[in-house]
């Protein structure tokens, strides 16, 4: 067994599959209620959910009577409703099927008198069975979502570190519940062509709306069957030709053709000497690749730390 830090816990894709299966369509249903009960801000950073002190959380939603925030507690292994007019709502995590947690979450929002109905089937996946009708026996361990929980904590801290260099427009560093990634992304603050869509079961509208402007984005993505590891990844869109040809560091970062993005496998990142600051390089050393490739301003780039002292 590979070493395991408190921080950096080890990742196995194939211990954590099932219990990712099921939590990324808890997430889905979650995020589509911030989505329905949200104004839309660009991006869509409207629908994301964020990395909290014991699972993830909505953060505030706006509705009728107030606010309310939805969170999925990964330490107690709970679901929390609670609204701004003393409204509380809890149950266990593990339901039996996917149509039982979307019920239950469904009821318990009605509870509180928050009124939502969402387009209740799952995007950015290939097979997308309506929540209602996904009655298939699913599998949640939580130990091990604990587990990915915990490294999501640490990646989250790093990714704010990195954020906090950046001058221009940054989105925050939240999670996308459609690919089930932590993801923070910097803008150079000119248009981008129009995005050509193609993710799966997603209006190409969202899609050129998220991409309609110049990125460089970064992220931590668990892994899937087709690529079994839980991995770091940064792109820029558009992508300039010599961006796949740059060097970034640390050595063990690659370019995937497939994918049109540099790689780092969370795995390297935890056996280093230094977890944060091997992730830190992978980040800036792929935020300069595009930078560099794509004419981005140097002045867009700061460290305002000093402001601390």
């Amino acid at each position: 067994m590979s070493k395991s830090t408190h921080n950096w816990p080890v990742l196995d894709f194939h211990y954590l599959k099932d219990t990712i299966a099921t939590v990324h369509m808890w997430t889905q249903m979650i995020g589509k209620v911030r989505l329905k009960k949200s104004p839309w801000i660009n991006h869509s950073w409207q629908v994301t959910l964020y990395v909290s002190a014991n699972g993830l959380t909505t953060g505030s939603i706006p509705y009728e009577d107030g606010i309310f925030q939805i969170d999925l507690d990964l330490v107690n292994h709970q679901l929390h409703i609670t609204t701004s007019t003393g409204g509380k709502c809890t149950g266990s995590l593990g339901a039996a099927t996917i149509a039982d947690f979307y019920h239950t979450l469904m009821d318990k929002l009605k509870a509180v008198c928050v009124n939502v109905e969402i387009y209740a089937v799952p995007n950015e996946l290939q097979t997308a069975i309506p929540f209602a009708e996904n009655t298939a026996p699913c599998l949640y361990n939580p130990e091990a979502m604990h587990t990915l929980w915990q490294a999501l904590v640490s990646i989250n801290n790093v990714f704010t570190r990195f954020r906090a260099g950046f001058l221009g427009k940054c989105s925050p560093v939240h999670f996308f519940w459609g690919a089930f990634d932590l993801a923070v992304t910097r803008f150079s603050g000119r248009k981008a062509p129009k995005h050509p869509g193609g993710a799966p079961n997603m209006p190409v509208e969202v899609m050129q709306e998220a991409y309609s402007h110049e990125v460089s984005s970064c992220g931590f993505w668990p892994g899937s069957e087709a690529f079994p590891q839980p991995v770091f990844y940064s792109y820029c869109y558009p992508t300039p030709d010599e961006f796949a040809k740059q060097e970034v560091s640390p050595p063990q970062a690659f370019y995937s053709g497939e994918m049109g993005e540099f790689m780092i496998t969370y795995e390297v990142v935890q056996q280093s000497a230094d977890p944060e600051a091997t992730l830190l390089q992978f980040l800036q050393s792929t935020y300069d690749a595009a930078a560099r490739t794509g004419n981005w301003d140097k002045n867009l780039e700061c460290d305002l730390q000093w402001l601390k002292q």
